[in-house]
């Protein structure tokens, strides 16, 4: 398995301009997956990641052409996307400055912007075309990594295409992170502590968010609701919870409120899952009597 995968990273080092001898990737493998076990997609991308820093490979051609998300099929090629801002996700690795999901009107795919880049932060909702990206791949996924050699520009808005899933079920956990929260005014993380990862100490500003866990009788999936849709749900608003928080000297009564509020309560929810975990919602109502009942009896096995 070794050798299969030494001669397919020596291919793609010659689309990339270098030419790397075989035995030398053969071993680098090998030290890596039969000596240290480690897994072989993770040591691939170990030693191709080396290759591109020590041979300074990061100067892409200066045609990488627009591809669209759909067609991405391979690792390792430099391509450019025109594409939406679709999710900001939470980010603690200082090596990490932004980090995502992108969409077009084929499909959606996880970005990174790794902080060396030097390149200025993307906005939530905003467009854009990527110049020269660098495709990626982890057990089967593929992502993009931006790079020094990314350049983006803002484009007219791309449509997404729609990829929602509904769901009906019992939200069966509210989790931590859930409640007031205050984010970074420069790129709206989470403040920990009052800092951001990147940014330092902040001021921040306020925000209100819920983290759960909803539960049809068969499967759970992780939702995240924002400010609007948890407003709606819970009646309370970022104004409210401030004020709660400051009466009772304590944001966490914001977090208890949310938790009787919606704790054993039957909804329907809609949106993407992105990353395989996270169900990003865009509706939430009220489960009708019937999908309830249905939904008992699954739970009880009736």
């Amino acid at each position: 398995m070794v050798k299969e995968l030494a001669k397919e990273m020596k291919k793609k080092f010659s689309e990339l301009g270098a030419d790397v001898p075989l035995k030398e990737i053969e071993a680098k493998l090998d030290l890596l997956v039969n000596q240290y076990k480690v897994p072989e997609e993770e040591a691939k991308r170990t030693v191709f990641n080396q290759y591109v820093r020590d041979l300074n490979l990061s100067k892409p051609s200066s045609d990488s052409p627009l591809t669209k998300i759909k067609d991405i099929t391979s690792d390792g090629k430099w391509i450019s996307l025109k594409a939406k801002v679709v999710q900001l996700w939470e980010n603690e690795k200082a090596s990490i400055s932004q980090i995502g999901l992108l969409g077009d009107d084929t499909g959606t795919i996880k970005f990174v912007c790794f902080a060396k880049s030097d390149l200025p932060p993307v906005e939530e909702g905003k467009s854009y075309i990527f110049k020269n990206v660098i495709t990626d791949s982890w057990q089967g996924r593929f992502s993009v990594k931006l790079n020094k050699s990314t350049v983006i520009t803002p484009t007219e808005d791309v449509e997404v295409a729609s990829n929602d899933v509904t769901m009906t079920g019992a939200i069966v956990d509210v989790q931590s992170g859930s409640g007031l929260v205050k984010r970074c005014p420069e790129c709206n993380r989470i403040l920990v502590k009052g800092a951001c990862v990147d940014h330092g100490k902040q001021e921040g500003e306020y925000d209100l968010r819920v983290k759960a866990v909803i539960d049809d009788g068969k499967a759970a999936q992780d939702i995240i609701l924002n400010q609007e849709l948890t407003y709606k749900i819970t009646g309370i608003d970022v104004k409210v919870a401030k004020k709660m928080a400051m009466d009772a000297v304590d944001p966490g009564v914001v977090l208890d409120e949310i938790k009787h509020i919606l704790l054993g309560k039957y909804f329907t929810v809609k949106g993407p899952v992105v990353g395989s975990r996270y169900m990003l919602v865009k509706d939430m109502q009220r489960a009708p009597l019937m999908d309830m009942n249905s939904i008992i009896q699954k739970v009880e096995g009736i």
